[in-house]
């Protein structure tokens, strides 16, 4: 059993913040009730890449583990049903624009009346309050506010974006982190609240000591391509088979090893690059001397090499490199699965490991209202009657 077995969710998002922190719960055993419009679902059914059939290989990783419902918000018996659920729910996620769910008689105050306990999970692209929050707020505007789009990239070219909407990962990451202290709150106080998680500030959170470098020093972080201005040697260094080799030796005892590695002790002595510092002030002499030696020589031999020295050190993975790895196979950090559409497909397993209860991949992604009358006769007090009527008037 999962570490959240017995744990209601309540999922009313769509894209990828607020699925994502669903996911990231249903992963560990919570019981996550998808809600999605009749008709034509959560719009992450038709994102992403496709089988030759048209099918999308993004929504049985999305989706994985959850339960589906189809659900109409904008109607008042959508509205009513969904009360209902959220008195059953632990939690529930939301990532609509600010003052949605408030039209819709779902607002926060609304539903803390019906269940004290809930614990409601808000993903934003600028937060509940502040003078964007009305704003429409997708993941690259707020990962360029929130520092990440400046410093990605090339110093003489435009920032670039990461090929993943990593600022919706991050928040949905921390709604979900939110959620669990807001758990473990509870049992002490034996109320719910409400987890606030902006997009920007998500960003902003990994962006490390950026923010008081420029209040302290006046230093402006800037984009440095494949390395980090004043850390070396660290960086992708090309080899002989026209594959690039990740070497990061920017330690003293480690920056001797490499040296020693390359055939080129001296290097260790040289004043230039003797301690941190040095080395920094001197990167880019010090990783053209390094590509020098890479270049003579394939990209697995560099890595041998480099691992045989006890130095940091690995190729650049795409899927296929991922799939063949020995040590992902070996930890099972990629799992397959029966997809209904895709047939037998692989996903990314489960992190992080926990030893005694960890979490699971049980299934890919729900057909769209696949459990909706099984979860409305569990959850609410419709029988079947109530959810056929429901049916035909287009709110299910």
């Amino acid at each position: 059993m999962g570490p959240l077995e017995g744990v209601r969710v309540l999922e009313l998002g769509q894209l990828i913040a607020g699925p994502f922190c669903g996911q990231y719960l249903a992963d560990f055993g919570a019981t996550v009730v998808k809600v999605e419009p009749p008709g034509k679902g959560d719009p992450m059914r038709q994102w992403g890449s496709t089988d030759e059939n048209g099918n999308t290989v993004w929504w049985p990783v999305i989706a994985r583990n959850k339960k589906s419902i189809t659900l109409d918000l904008r109607k008042s018996e959508g509205q009513a049903v969904a009360k209902q659920l959220a008195a059953k729910a632990d939690i529930l996620i939301e990532n609509f624009r600010p003052g949605t769910m408030e039209r819709w008689g779902l607002g926060w105050e609304a539903l803390q009346e019906i269940n004290p306990k809930l614990i409601m999970v808000r993903i934003t692209g600028f937060g509940q309050t502040g003078p964007y929050a009305s704003r429409a707020g997708y993941a690259s505007v707020c990962e360029a506010m929130g520092g990440m789009r400046y410093i990605a990239g090339h110093p003489d070219r435009p920032p670039v974006r990461m090929g993943i909407s990593i600022g919706d990962t991050l928040a949905g990451m921390h709604g979900a982190m939110g959620a669990m202290m807001a758990m473990h709150e509870r049992n002490q106080s034996g109320r719910g609240q409400m987890i606030d998680s902006a997009i920007y500030e998500s960003v902003m959170t990994v962006m490390e000591s950026l923010i008081p470098e420029y209040e302290k020093t006046g230093r402006i972080r800037e984009r440095s391509g494949s390395r980090l201005d004043g850390i070396a040697p660290s960086n992708a260094y090309p080899c002989a088979d026209g594959r690039d080799v990740i070497i990061g030796a920017n330690q003293d005892t480690v920056f001797r090893r490499l040296c020693e590695a390359v055939g080129k002790p001296e290097l260790a002595e040289d004043e230039r690059f003797s301690n941190h510092q040095s080395r920094g002030r001197h990167q880019e002499i010090l990783d053209n001397t390094i590509a020098e030696w890479t270049q003579q020589n394939s990209a697995d031999a560099v890595v041998e090499a480099m691992v045989a020295a006890g130095v940091p050190a690995g190729h650049v993975y795409r899927a296929p490199e991922m799939l063949a790895d020995e040590h992902i196979q070996a930890r099972e950090s990629v799992v397959w699965l029966d997809d209904p559409q895709l047939g037998k497909m692989p996903m990314q397993n489960v992190f992080p490991q926990l030893s005694r209860s960890p979490g699971k991949v049980e299934h890919t992604g729900p057909a769209l209202g696949e459990h909706t009358d099984l979860i409305l006769k569990e959850w609410t007090d419709l029988d079947a009657q109530g959810i056929n009527t429901l049916r035909t008037e287009g709110v299910i």
